[in-house]
C-alpha cells in the first residue's frame, strides 16, 4: 500500500511540474546545441542565441523569486489589515524576465576568464544553460511548494482578459515595452559575441622571437647583426576565415629613402594550410643580403593563395616588418 502511494505522489509531482519550467529547460538545451553544432553567421544560430541570452535565464531566475502568481491583496481577519502580495502577474513576470537576464549574463561574462573553460561562445552557452536549468528548478520545487490558490499557472487567456480589465496594466505595458528595448540594445551586444556574424571573417599574421628560456615573445627580434648573419624568427598565423585556407607568406628585405621602397629582394617564401580556428606557426632564418652600416627594413606579406607576381605591403592581405642593421 505504502508503495502504490509513493508511486502516486511522484506521479502526482510529474504531472504537476510547471509546464513553462520544463519548456525552459528544454529550450535551453536546445539552443546550446544549435549554438555550438552551427557556425558562424548560420540564421538559426543567431535565432536561438536571443532567448537563451536575453530571456530564458532572467524567466527561470524570476520563477525562483515569484513562484506565486496571485496579484491581489488577501485580507485577514482584520478588516483595515492586508497582506502584502506575494506574485507578480504574467505581463511582470516576463519583463522581469529580461531584466534580470541582463544581470545574470554580464556576471557571467566576467567570471568566465577566471575558469578553466575561458571565455568563448561554447563556454558562455554552456554557461548560460546549466544557470538556466538548474534556476528552473529550484523554481519548480518553490512552486510545486506553494499552495496551488495562490501558485502561478501559465494562463495568456486570463493575462489578456486581465488586462482589459485593470486600468494600471497600462502602466505595467508601458514598463515591459520599456524593458523590450533596452533588450534589444543589450542583445546587440551579446549576439555579436555568442554568435557574431560572418563577415568574411579574418586571418592573423603575427613574429615572434625566442627569449632566453625557449618561450616564444612578440617583439625582441634582433635589430643589429653581423653583415651575412642570419636572424631567426617565428612567423605564426591565426585561421579564423571559417573554412579551410591555404596561405602564401613572402619575406621580403627592402630599402627605404624618404619614406619610399627604392630596391626589393625577395629572401624567402612559405606555404601552408590551416584549417578554420588553428594557428600555424613556421620558424625561419632570414639573411639580409645588407651591406656593413646599412639599414633595411624586413617585410613579411601574408596572402591569401598564391601571392602576386610583385608582392608589396599595400597588396598583402596582412603584412608586417622590423628593421635591420648590418654592422
Amino acid at each position: 500500500m505504502s508503495h502504490e502511494t509513493s508511486t502516486l505522489t511522484r506521479f502526482g509531482v510529474v504531472r504537476e511540474y510547471p509546464v513553462d519550467l520544463a519548456v525552459v529547460s528544454v529550450a535551453a538545451l536546445l539552443a546550446y546545441g544549435v549554438a555550438t553544432w552551427f557556425q558562424d553567421g548560420s540564421i538559426l544560430r543567431l535565432f536561438v542565441t536571443f532567448p537563451l541570452a536575453l530571456f530564458l535565464p532572467g524567466y527561470a531566475l524570476v520563477s525562483v523569486l515569484f513562484p506565486a502568481g496571485d496579484r491581489s491583496a488577501r485580507k485577514t481577519t482584520s478588516a483595515s489589515i492586508e497582506t502584502r502580495p506575494r506574485g507578480i502577474d504574467i505581463v511582470e513576470r516576463l519583463g522581469l524576465s529580461f531584466a534580470m537576464s541582463f544581470a545574470i549574463v554580464p556576471a557571467l561574462v566576467i567570471a568566465l576568464p577566471f575558469t578553466q573553460w575561458g571565455l568563448a561562445t561554447g563556454s558562455i552557452a554552456a554557461a548560460l544553460v546549466v544557470v538556466t536549468v538548474i534556476l528552473a528548478q529550484l523554481g519548480a520545487v518553490r512552486r510545486l511548494r506553494t499552495p496551488k490558490p495562490e501558485r502561478f499557472i501559465v494562463s495568456p487567456a486570463a493575462s489578456v482578459s486581465r488586462l482589459r480589465r485593470d486600468e494600471s496594466a497600462v502602466a505595467t505595458v508601458s514598463s515591459v515595452l520599456l524593458v523590450l528595448a533596452i533588450g534589444l540594445a543589450v542583445g546587440a551586444l551579446l549576439i555579436g559575441f555568442l554568435a557574431p556574424l560572418s563577415t568574411g571573417g579574418f586571418s592573423e599574421l603575427a613574429l615572434y622571437s625566442e627569449d632566453e628560456d625557449g618561450d616564444l615573445v612578440a617583439g625582441g627580434i634582433d635589430d643589429e647583426i653581423e653583415a651575412g648573419e642570419s636572424v631567426p624568427v617565428t612567423v605564426s598565423i591565426e585561421n579564423q576565415e571559417g573554412e579551410e585556407t591555404d596561405y602564401t607568406v613572402i619575406v621580403q628585405e627592402q630599402v627605404i629613402e624618404d619614406g619610399e621602397v627604392v630596391e626589393r629582394t625577395e629572401l624567402d617564401e612559405l606555404e601552408t594550410t590551416l584549417e578554420d580556428g588553428t594557428t600555424g606557426t613556421g620558424e625561419l632564418e632570414i639573411t639580409p643580403t645588407a651591406s656593413e652600416g646599412e639599414t633595411v627594413r624586413i617585410s613579411v606579406l601574408m596572402y591569401e593563395g598564391d601571392a602576386p607576381d610583385e608582392p608589396t605591403n599595400d597588396n598583402a592581405d596582412e603584412d608586417t616588418f622590423f628593421w635591420v642593421t648590418a654592422e
